[in-house]
């Protein structure tokens, strides 16, 4: 016995010298095993990037939301009379039914299925995710055993419908780990998801199996990185104008499609662009076969408003002399005869007259005086049969017909060639900004938020001038009398306060078998304008095809209301004045910073400017506009000093001046709505400080009686 026990007694002291020398027990690292069995991870989420407006406004962000899960493991339970697991699978599922997109039985089935499977818990897929805080909330106060919630994210889209098919919209999907990602499914979302889609991190600790951090145990923390952010070109304000134009259009006149475009012709950015029908991002809801962005991805034949390059061309030639006259009504090539919209003509008229009237023989005859060869290169001069390079996906180049001769006579007035939205906006970029064609682009720059870099920082970017200045201002100048003139198809399009020039169009829609639709109700109309005539700072696009038309209305009735309402009010919103308020001589902006307050806000208002003062005692600290800039007589200034501030009358202010203010002031101040001040919560003359909320309230021109105040802008004069 002796012996027996003392050789095992070795045997197990070898054993035990042995592991302890090698670290291994039946091949198996101890050390790896017990540092699986106590490491704990916990990943740490990262938010999408957002997308956001010019002026830095929210249009797609990540924010908090739940995730359910049932614990329907016994385990989790360690006193009976308190259950920490699902202990009645069928009264759970009732319970659960009435919050989540599931089924009862569904829901009764899949926590049997698990149970009997012995998981520990249970995730119910999509029903389970984005969770808003209330139903969280409606569900707790059921007290059902098990049943927990995991803080999530999701993607919402404050704004709806808000240039749907620009933006797109991304959805949760479920990865090879099971863990739930939002990845873009369409527009800016799907191009740039991997820009905006961030990278999680993680926390490293040891744990007991309950999952709580050992005692002395150290904690290695990766921080998550959010994704990028992207900043658009596209302004809110802006955006909101053409948005309700278009769904007030869409209402009134019930049309196939809307289409629309809004830009700065002097550098290319896009500032608004939309189309009906359209979808709700956060709920898809609108969204049915039509995924295309209209502006971009698909072509139309432009009719009328692709005259506006064949002037340009005949202009650019030498070959155009308004006071020429030639007999209107049809011509015929070989074995074709176009026609003037109006049967017969107007007799024998001169080329001015003929192109405010949007004479198709017109075009037939300068075409004779430019050349058909030279045509076609100017339309490619132009851009038109290729991309503009445009970053949005899947661009689409259009075709310039010129196969045939007769091909390329249609094409002088529109028909038969095709183009996008953006190439018109392109191409008129050259007209407005005096020969100069500018690249359209929507992404203004991308910056990382973890850092404050600047990833991609877009400038505007000239192309091939296809004119010259002195063409683009005489083209000008006759697009601007199709508004004024007494023959004019676009006098509908006058604005109120501004000057505005384009070119109306009504093209035949092609079949898709062939052919043309026919009929007024079955066209497309459109226009191609600018404002203000002297310095357009802004052109745009409207398109509106097959209208639902009443016997006293026309087709430009539908395209008028929507480019002016929009026009309009973007102007007013971006401080143009109107033609209609008298400038006087600019004043330069002296410099008041470190003066005494008082005596430089006597200075400016004895020049003929208003002053806003920001703090009540001591010397100038900050003033805008800065010195030396050139400010309209009559326009505000705002002169910043020390101490209380007391608060303006805000009735009238633009949203720019409010921002201004809001800016300098550094007062918390929440603007609600569009457009110009119209209340705020706060009376004028109050004491604010940082921390007092003040709410104030815009309405659009056209929602409110209250007339801006035109004199109260602070606005600056270009400098040469």
């Amino acid at each position: 016995m002796f012996l027996v026990y003392g050789g095992l007694f070795f045997v197990l002291l070898g054993r035990f010298v042995f592991i302890q020398v090698t670290g291994t027990a039946e091949g198996q690292e101890l050390l790896v095993k017990a540092d699986s069995k106590y490491s704990r991870v916990q990943t740490l989420q990262a938010s999408r990037g957002k997308i956001l407006d010019r002026n830095g406004e929210t249009i797609a962000e990540d924010t908090l939301s739940y995730k359910l899960i049932a614990v329907i493991s016994p385990d989790a339970t360690p006193d009976i009379k308190t259950p920490r697991h699902v202990v009645d699978s069928r009264k759970t599922a009732q319970a659960l039914a009435p919050y989540l997109d599931m089924p009862e039985q569904e829901i009764e089935d899949l926590l049997n299925e698990k149970i009997k499977a012995g998981k520990y818990q249970v995730e119910f897929g999509k029903a389970g995710r984005d969770i808003s805080h209330q139903t969280m909330n409606e569900i707790k106060a059921l007290n059902l055993p098990g049943i927990i919630f995991f803080q999530d994210l999701k993607r919402i889209y404050p704004n709806g419908s808000f240039a749907s098919h620009l933006i797109g919209f991304a959805l949760k999907e479920e990865q090879e780990d099971g863990k739930a990602i939002s990845v873009g499914k369409m527009g800016l979302e799907y191009i740039y998801d991997e820009e905006l889609t961030g990278t999680p991190g993680k926390v490293e600790f040891k744990g007991d199996t309950k999952g709580f951090l050992l005692p002395n145990a150290e904690k290695m923390v990766t921080e998550a990185q959010d994704g990028n952010d992207i900043y658009l070109t596209i302004d809110k304000t802006i955006q909101n104008f053409l948005d309700d134009a278009l769904t007030r259009a869409e209402e009134k006149y019930n049309p196939e499609q809307i289409t629309a475009v809004v830009a700065n012709p002097k550098t290319g950015e896009i500032l608004a662009m939309s189309q009906r029908p359209t979808f709700n991002p956060n709920t898809r809801e609108g969204l049915t076969t039509n995924w295309l962005n209209e502006v971009v991805e698909n072509t139309i034949e432009p009719g009328s408003t692709f005259k506006i390059f064949t002037l340009a061309a005949a202009i650019e030639e030498g070959k155009w002399n308004p006071n020429d006259t030639y007999k209107s009504g049809s011509y015929t090539l070989y074995d074709r005869t176009i026609n003037d919209a109006t049967v017969g003509g107007w007799g024998t008229i001169s080329f001015l007259e003929g192109f405010q009237r949007s004479s198709n023989v017109s075009m037939a005859y300068l075409l004779n005086r430019i050349g058909d060869t030279t045509f076609i290169e100017y339309t490619k001069l132009f851009g038109f049969g290729e991309k503009t390079g445009i970053d949005l996906p899947h661009e689409t180049p259009g075709i310039i017909n010129d196969r045939y001769p007769v091909n390329r006579l249609t094409t002088t007035y529109g028909q038969g060639s095709t183009v996008t939205p953006i190439q018109l906006i392109q191409g008129v970029t050259a007209i407005a900004n005096k020969g100069v064609m500018m690249k359209p682009y929507v992404i203004d720059k991308i910056v990382n938020p973890n850092t404050g870099e600047i990833v991609n920082d877009h400038v505007p970017e000239e192309k091939q001038s296809p004119i010259s200045a002195k063409t683009a201002d005489q083209v000008k100048e006759i697009l601007a009398s199709t508004v004024t003139s007494e023959h004019g198809t676009a006098k509908r399009f006058k604005l109120n306060g501004y000057t505005s020039a384009g070119k109306t169009g009504t093209a035949q829609i092609a079949k898709p078998g062939g052919g043309y639709y026919w009929g007024r109700n079955l066209f497309l109309y459109s226009f191609l304008g600018m404002a203000p005539v002297e310095d357009p700072q802004l052109v745009v696009f409207v398109a509106v095809h097959k209208p639902d038309l009443k016997l006293t209305e026309v087709g430009a009735d539908a395209v008028s209301e929507i480019f002016n309402s929009v026009t309009e009010n973007s102007l007013k919103y971006l401080n143009i004045k109107p033609e209609n308020v008298e400038l006087e001589n600019p004043i330069e902006m002296p410099n008041v910073v470190g003066e005494n307050l008082i005596e430089s806000q006597s200075l400016l208002e004895s020049q003929g400017l208003k002053t806003v003062i920001i703090g009540q005692a001591e010397n100038v600290v900050e003033q805008f506009p800065t010195a030396g800039t050139k400010v309209v007589a009559r326009g505000t200034v705002f002169l910043k000093g020390q101490g209380e501030i007391q608060l303006p009358n805000f009735t009238g202010w633009s949203k720019r001046n409010l921002m201004l203010y809001k800016t300098l002031s550094n007062v918390p101040i929440e603007i609600v709505g569009e457009g110009f001040v119209t209340s705020q919560s706060l009376t004028a003359g109050s004491i604010v400080s940082d921390t007092s909320p003040i709410v104030v309230q815009l309405a659009t021109p056209k929602e409110t009686a209250i007339v801006p105040k035109i004199e109260e802008e602070a606005e600056t004069v270009p400098q040469d």
